[in-house]
């Protein structure tokens, strides 16, 4: 492991706005916080939304810059990222904004019944070969049902084709009322200032490279056991050389 890296870990174990639960607090078992994130990490009552796979925490920090009546949680296990973000929100002095080192598989471990709010997914991995381990999949979606609010709104900006018309099929399938869809977020008028205004460090490599920034936002309204588009990933299949 690199010296920077080394520091980084070193400094962010006395960050305040830092949790990195052991790997047995929240391995089949609950964490201290599940249900309690209002009352006894935050403090109020305020709203609470995810970004999952937060990376550097880009997304997480502009958000609660400009939602300060929301509360804002940034997921991801690789720390030496997490760093960039959990220091800029202490520089500026965002207390809406906390930062989560954990695998999000085992997320049901930190978050209770009707705990949040909205979801976040901000150019995850659109890992081609195994559907289940995306972040929009059937798999997850199903996890996050058992703490997201009823109506809980998932965001999706993507500069992956895949992803996009993947999620947006499965949404489809499960009978998800789909607020917001774009191929092309900076192409249209109407679509929320929190998807056109913050871009991350890796969306201007994208842009800069050609690349369309995708939007799909959609509501987890129906309570089923999610499942797969199969159909889409059969034709994946076929479309294959």
């Amino acid at each position: 492991m690199g010296k920077d890296k080394l520091q980084r870990f070193k400094e962010m174990e006395g960050f305040k706005n830092v949790l990195q639960p052991g790997f047995n607090e929240v391995y089949q078992n609950e964490y201290r916080l599940k249900g309690k994130w209002s009352s006894e990490y935050f403090k109020n009552t305020k709203p609470i939304v995810l970004e999952l796979g937060c990376g550097k925490g880009e997304y997480a920090v502009g958000l609660a810059e400009r939602f300060p009546e929301t509360n804002f949680i940034g997921i991801d296990i690789k720390g030496a990222r997490m760093w960039r973000g959990a220091k800029s929100a202490l520089e500026k002095g965002l207390n809406n904004v906390a930062f989560i080192r954990s695998s999000i598989d085992l997320i049901e471990s930190i978050f209770d019944k009707d705990e949040i709010s909205e979801i976040w997914l901000t150019f995850s991995d659109p890992q081609p070969k195994k559907p289940k381990k995306r972040l929009s999949s059937s798999l997850f979606l199903n996890r996050y049902q058992k703490f997201l609010k009823p109506d809980g709104i998932i965001h999706l900006k993507t500069d992956s084709n895949l992803l996009f018309e993947y999620s947006n099929a499965l949404a489809e399938q499960n009978n998800f009322f789909i607020t917001f869809r774009s191929r092309d977020v900076y192409n249209e008028n109407h679509l929320p200032e929190a998807v056109i205004g913050i871009q991350t460090f890796y969306e201007k490599q994208f842009l800069k490279s050609g690349k369309n920034i995708h939007y799909l936002e959609f509501k987890l309204n129906n309570k089923s056991l999610v499942i797969e588009p199969q159909d889409f990933i059969e034709e994946q299949k076929k479309s294959k050389p």
